[in-house]
């Protein structure tokens, strides 16, 4: 394949972008989110597209003979599908499945595949990856202190409205519908980046050789944050929970990261 590093980290971000759109999509039902994420996916499709073309007219060969090749041209099938898939059918929860299947998979191919050709370009790639990690884990983070900030807010404007006191300031606060909507709004940003983050620390630990990093406790505590945040996910839209309970559930999901971030960060072998 040619080797263009500015491309593949185009090919990452759109494909990422694309991630979030039909993670929003799927959570919302946003139709036009969708057609945006859509879109964004179809330009994925169109640079794996050129990528496969020049391979075949240029080098004058199929990439399926080595397992990196193969693993780019399996992204592209994927990708292929869940085009498809988006216009022709509504089955909204398998395009988001086999995207982040297909993220994962595009990659895995651009970071071994870098290394493996590039050389110092390679390592810069594998460091950038390494630096995307961390950068989107904590940005999902905020995204999950803003919600956590919002939900003690909507308990404390709740418990002095059931009390019937601090009328003088408590619009301030804004209405607890408000304060619930755009909780749940920050979550539902925050789900796709740390997935995203996770996925790329993988990566990254797969191609610069770490070792033990599957038992590593900040490795371990990230995929518990992530799962505490997706049953919230869960509660809110497939169980109804709104208000206070979900709230309070929140909040103590809030403090699971707080011990991930603190502590399992501090125990870690692996993690700085």
């Amino acid at each position: 394949m040619t080797e263009s590093k500015w491309l593949y980290e185009i090919i990452l971000i759109i494909y990422g972008l694309s991630l979030i759109g039909y993670f929003i999509d799927f959570i919302q039902h946003n139709r036009r989110v969708n057609q945006i994420a859509f879109w964004l996916l179809s330009m994925v499709w169109v640079i794996q597209t050129a990528f496969l073309l020049s391979e075949v007219f240029f080098e004058a060969a199929f990439p399926v003979f080595t397992i990196y090749d193969s693993l780019f041209f399996y992204s592209w099938v994927l990708v292929t599908f869940s085009l498809i898939i988006n216009k022709l059918f509504s089955i909204h929860f398998i395009v988001f499945f086999t995207n982040v299947f297909g993220f994962f998979i595009l990659l895995f191919y651009l970071s071994t595949k870098v290394e493996e050709g590039m050389q110092q370009r390679g390592i810069e790639i594998v460091n950038e990856l390494l630096i995307t990690h961390i950068t989107l884990a904590i940005v999902s983070y905020g995204f999950f202190t803003i919600s956590f900030l919002l939900s003690i807010m909507y308990i404390v404007q709740y418990r002095f409205l059931k009390q019937k006191k601090g009328f003088k300031w408590i619009w301030r606060f804004g209405d607890l519908k408000r304060l619930d909507t755009y909780s749940f709004m920050a979550i539902t940003l925050g789900v796709p980046l740390l997935l995203i983050a996770i996925i790329l620390g993988f990566v990254w630990a797969e191609v610069a050789n770490a070792e033990f990093y599957w038992f590593d406790l900040k490795t371990i505590g990230s995929l518990i944050v992530l799962g505490a945040y997706i049953v919230y996910l869960f509660l809110r839209i497939m169980k109804g929970y709104q208000g206070k309970s979900i709230s309070l559930y929140n909040t103590a999901a809030f403090l699971i990261l707080l011990i991930n971030f603190f502590l399992f960060n501090f125990l870690s072998n692996f993690h700085i």
